[in-house]
């Protein structure tokens, strides 16, 4: 089905046409960070009126350029591309991301259609038109803005470039990265649905985040969904849930919302995620690069009582389980930890603990196999917090999640760290828990109500 689709990611060739010195203009932006994204293929600029753009030789023409040419970049009125797509077709072009706006979007229905025509007939596949591009980091292919280049788990697909960017954006600067950035536009041609069954067989995508506004074909997004699914997490945001919000979406790409009901039950038939706003696309995507299917049972180890209510309010209203202490438990804790550490689920270790209480309460829940996750909730600045948790997680078979709030400059640093070590790290406990429900599995409890305790450590 994906003819095609994967020559616009493991492309081997690029040429940039309206290309530009210029570095207010697309054309220049998108050149540059093809080269600073660190892109290994040819790399072409196309622009009849330069001999040379950022060092490299401008050719007036695709058919001037020496070398095959894979996927072309498409940075010129709206006019001229049906006429530019027809001639990448007679050079071999496999794939074309066209930036240009100026078609449905605008009401030039006849000139898109002129468009399609010319996809289809050269055999030339198109993302776009009215799109930001795509960003291919296995590949180092940045052919969008901004120039990212952190390699990660996530792919990212979603019709509108600025909430896609912002989502790249967080994972750069959480430091983990995604794998595909891929803005829709139009969608003219290549769809969601396609994208979803490339990124399921994708070896370097863990996780999927969908943002919509509409569904092309609805049948096909479902099978694919549903294989996604099976293989992989994915989440889904869908703009356009009220009346106005469809009206908008109509006035954006001309996209058909669809009755929201609908589109939750299919959601929901092919264990798909909803989201419900942009931070929660980005936790979900980002907890299911990060983590396997998790057990529903948690145990939340606070140093701020506050904060251990907020998330086990959270958990037991996304569906996740916070056991009791046993009395065989509390007793362990008791003889370990300081007198006024609050032994329950949530565990506050108190405003005075360091990070060593955390290892030493969490190794007891361990080997008393309280739960098959732990929340840690770091509340106040906890020098070392980084270090512990990742000796910690060498030495107990539990999932390890953190939240890192009201740290000060100390917070920030070890959050950083955490997350640079492949700690699935979020800023609040309500986020934090709301992500990781999203990947309980649903097979059998692993948790275990046994106060028998393991010697595993």
């Amino acid at each position: 089905m994906n003819h095609g689709i994967e020559h616009l990611f493991n492309t081997r060739s690029v040429a940039v046409v309206g290309a530009s010195a210029n570095p207010g203009k697309r054309g220049h932006i998108i050149l540059k960070n093809l080269i600073e994204g660190g892109f290994t293929g040819g790399i072409y600029p196309v622009n009849p009126g330069a001999e040379e753009i950022l060092g490299k030789k401008s050719y007036p023409s695709l058919g001037a350029i020496p070398e095959p040419v894979d996927l072309i970049v498409v940075c010129i009125p709206a006019a001229g591309v049906p006429a530019l797509i027809r001639e990448a077709g007679r050079h071999g072009v496999k794939g074309a991301v066209v930036i240009s706006g100026g078609f449905r979007e605008v009401g030039n229905l006849q000139l898109e259609g002129e468009l399609y025509r010319a996809g289809q007939e050269s055999g030339v596949r198109i993302v776009g038109p009215n799109c930001q591009g795509i960003n291919y980091t296995p590949n180092h292919l940045c052919a969008s803005w901004p120039l990212i280049r952190t390699q990660g788990s996530m792919a990212i697909i979603s019709q509108s470039g600025t909430i896609g960017a912002a989502l790249a954006e967080w994972a750069e600067e959480d430091g983990i990265g995604f794998s595909a950035f891929i803005s829709l536009g139009n969608r003219l041609d290549v769809n969601e649905s396609e994208l979803v069954e490339f990124f399921t067989s994708d070896p370097a995508t863990r996780s999927i985040a969908l943002y919509l506004e509409g569904v092309k074909d609805g049948r096909a997004f479902m099978v694919q969904l549903k294989q996604a699914t099976a293989v992989k997490p994915v989440v889904v945001l869908k703009a356009g849930r009220t009346i106005r919000g469809r009206e908008a979406a109509q006035s954006h790409t001309k996209s058909v919302a669809g009755d929201d009901a609908i589109f939750d039950a299919a959601c929901k038939q092919s264990g798909a995620r909803k989201a419900e706003s942009i931070t929660e696309l980005y936790d979900a995507a980002k907890a299911g690069g990060m983590l396997p299917a998790l057990d529903p049972s948690l145990l939340i180890i606070t140093s701020s009582g506050g904060s251990g209510i907020l998330a086990t309010d959270a958990a037991e209203s996304n569906g996740m389980q916070v056991p009791v202490l046993e009395p065989e438990v509390k007793a362990a804790l008791a003889e370990a930890l300081p007198s006024q550490c609050i032994l329950g689920n949530p565990l506050d270790l108190t405003g005075d603990t360091d990070a060593e209480r955390y290892a030493v309460a969490a190794r007891i829940a361990a080997q008393w196999r309280v739960a098959a996750n732990l929340l840690l909730i770091f509340g106040d600045p906890i020098p070392g917090a980084g270090e512990m948790v990742d000796r910690l997680r060498r030495e107990i078979p539990q999932q390890i999640i953190v939240s890192y709030l009201g740290g000060g400059e100390e917070g920030k640093k070890e959050s950083k760290k955490l997350l640079d070590l492949g700690v699935a790290t979020f800023p609040t406990p309500e986020r934090a828990v709301k992500a990781i429900s999203t990947l309980i599995s649903k097979g059998k409890d692993l948790s275990s109500k046994t106060t028998q305790k393991e010697d595993f450590l």
